[in-house]
């Protein structure tokens, strides 16, 4: 079985992490979406509503796609769910230097674990979370960049 997780912080999930997933559903049997959670970091959504409105936007996709949120190394959870595959999206070459040093070092820990990288789509690159919270803090339309589900969260904060 191939398995494979797309970490993130996913606060919130945008309209480009979700291409990169459904762009990657016919190559892996099972997805993990998963919620990295940093304790140092304040985020904008609670765990809680991240795992909701995760949960409602791959809920069309039945069980090829688990949410869950794990703490520590990104190699040690994929160990934890038997996983072969890191799913990682690259808009631009900032990304890609940023990943493949992680990668790199992931490789030396357990060989077992590969990083497949896709590349935005066309039209998906500018996304971000980070810029969609900005947008979002300053009463922006932020539904050209996420699904729906996030915005009905945003709402419920």
């Amino acid at each position: 079985m191939k398995i494979a997780i797309f970490p993130g912080s996913f606060d919130p999930i945008t309209n480009a992490h979700l291409d990169i997933i459904e762009r990657a559903l016919p190559l892996f049997d099972l997805i993990y979406v998963a919620i990295g959670v940093n304790s140092a970091k304040s985020p904008l959504l609670s765990l809680e509503i991240r795992k909701e409105t995760l949960s409602a936007v791959f809920s069309k996709y039945g069980d090829k796609i688990v949410i869950d949120n794990y703490e520590g190394l990104t190699i040690d959870y994929c160990k934890s769910v038997n996983a072969g595959y890191i799913l990682r999206g690259i808009r631009n070459v900032s990304d890609f230097e940023f990943e493949q040093p992680i990668s790199q070092n992931n490789q030396l820990i357990d060989r077992t674990v590969q990083t497949i990288f896709l590349i935005s789509s066309p039209g998906l690159s500018h996304i971000s979370s980070t810029i969609v919270r900005e947008i979002e803090r300053n009463g922006g339309n932020l539904s050209h960049l996420v699904p729906p589900e996030v915005i009905e969260a945003l709402g419920r904060r």
